[in-house]
């Protein structure tokens, strides 16, 4: 089969995602988050994991590298695809979310453009100005074991723009 027939071009009333990437790199019982710039258009002021946008060149394994080196300047270990969100914002098209956890042995971290690195006790996450939907992402994070598998979610917003999160699991 060739590229041609992979049917790329058939958009014409399909749903359309933008591949992401999210990772929360850990240390101890700390976690790595990024307070976002101000002036950034996406979250600013507001508390996220390491990551954006996955390449057409990249694999979502690859763009989670890429993105902790670019932002943290950290080579991780035991990174681990942890779950996939289909995100559904009420657009043309959505985001497809690939959430990875990774190990960190330093936490001498670079300065980034897209907001500054906090290394962030687990038990004082919470209390953060959060992006909306880690309050129900974290806990399930945090309590996952190494062999845990992969979850799978849909993610809408409610008719007064609040987070809608359903696992498949608990789907009908």
């Amino acid at each position: 089969m060739g590229a041609h027939d992979q049917g790329a071009n058939a958009v014409q009333g399909r749903w359309l995602v933008i591949p992401r990437s999210l990772c929360f790199v850990m240390n101890g019982n700390d976690v790595l988050l990024m307070k976002r710039a101000p002036t950034r258009r996406i979250f600013p002021n507001r508390y996220n994991g390491i990551g954006g946008h996955i390449e057409g060149d990249e694999d979502p394994v690859t763009s989670a590298r890429r993105e902790i080196l670019e932002e943290t300047g950290l080579q991780v270990q035991n990174l681990r695809l942890r779950g996939i969100h289909n995100i559904n914002a009420g657009e043309a098209t959505g985001i497809i979310l690939f959430i990875f956890t990774a190990g960190a042995n330093s936490r001498d971290t670079i300065d980034s453009d897209e907001g500054t690195l906090h290394w962030i006790p687990r038990d004082e996450v919470f209390a953060l100005d959060l992006v909306e939907d880690l309050s129900l992402i974290l806990p399930r994070l945090f309590d996952a074991k190494d062999d845990s598998e992969i979850w799978f979610a849909h993610v809408s917003y409610d008719e007064v723009d609040h987070v809608v999160l359903h696992y498949a699991e608990e789907m009908p």
